[in-house]
């Protein structure tokens, strides 16, 4: 893929970001992912990609755009899959709260897992941890570990996790540790990058969250030469047949991120609607203007480029469609 589609891409992220943006506190998800996916699915057109979803808003009969095995982009360019989350923390934008992003990861066709609807066990960390943790480890084991390689007392060490009623024992086991613990409302995809850029803060992110949220981060966190392993979790029967139509024989096997992202050609783009541990979010200026913050990062050569960009709105008429 040609470095200039980096650019194209946050493109994408950021028109997703400045649609969705203006619906923030107003108790309306729905509406404000729906601004975001139209905008983000318009603006493709523009992209010089011949694009398969793979990672989507969802199957086609239920998800009129942006669907898995839609194609997206201009028809000219290379052949790629394309992993979206036009908004990524829908709860997170209409209740005013941080983390909220919008996601685009894009790699050579047939080079991202095709990952099924459900839930994903996860860890992720930084550079230093690459190689050096295991998921099938007790949090005890990979808590000492992080310790040791880090250089970093148990105390001193941060995790991320979701808040959530089913990571109750995993809590209370990280606060036997004596680890710090920052609970996060929502936000899988920021928080399970967070741990690779050193300004965060943050150490480790375990837990579990969506599997196409995993996929997403696996692809920024490979541009970032850091470490994701994952472990789906099907809950029944069908969810099990779902992951062996989607060619996962062993839908319980641990993926590493060559599974989840089996190429260095992999771009990844993210602009933030909402302020979080690594970007901030849109941000209103006098005279009709708007700035915004993303990340474009390329894992061929984990070039990262941090990107504040400031529109003038009235050029953008996309935007009337989150005027409500």
């Amino acid at each position: 893929m040609e470095r200039e589609l980096a650019l194209e891409i946050v493109r994408v992220t950021e028109l997703a970001a400045l649609a969705s943006a203006p619906w923030m506190g107003r108790g309306t998800k729905d509406e404000a992912d729906n601004a975001a996916t139209t905008a983000m699915r318009t603006m493709f057109d523009s992209v010089s990609i011949r694009g398969t979803v793979v990672i989507g808003e969802g199957e086609m009969d239920n998800a009129p755009m942006l669907y898995i095995g839609e194609k997206v982009g201009n028809a000219q360019g290379p052949e790629v899959d394309v992993a979206v989350d036009p908004l990524e923390g829908t709860e997170i934008v209409a209740k005013g709260l941080n983390n909220a992003l919008s996601v685009i990861a894009v790699a050579p066709k047939g080079r991202l897992l095709h990952a099924p609807d459900m839930y994903m066990e996860k860890l992720s960390a930084g550079p230093e941890l690459k190689g050096k943790i295991s998921i099938e480890d007790p949090i005890e084991v990979t808590v000492k570990k992080a310790s040791e390689v880090l250089q970093k007392s148990v105390a001193d060490l941060t995790v991320l996790i979701l808040e959530r009623d089913r990571h109750a024992s995993l809590i209370q086991s990280l606060r036997r540790t004596g680890v710090r613990i920052k609970l996060m409302s929502d936000g899988d995809v920021a928080g399970a990058i967070a741990p690779a850029f050193p300004d965060s803060g943050a150490d480790l992110y375990v837990g579990s969250g969506g599997a196409p949220e995993g996929v997403l981060a696996a692809a920024a966190l490979r541009c970032l030469d850091g470490e994701f392993q994952g472990r789906l979790m099907p809950a029944d029967d069908q969810e099990e047949q779902r992951c062996l139509e989607m060619g996962l024989s062993d839908p319980r096997r641990i993926l590493t991120m060559d599974d989840l992202v089996g190429t260095d050609d992999v771009i990844f783009a993210a602009t933030g609607v909402t302020s979080g541990e690594f970007l901030d979010g849109v941000r209103y200026m006098p005279h009709q203007r708007a700035e915004t913050h993303s990340v474009v990062m390329r894992a061929k050569t984990r070039t990262i480029r941090f990107v504040k960009s400031i529109h003038y709105l009235p050029n953008k008429p996309l935007l009337n469609i989150s005027a409500g």
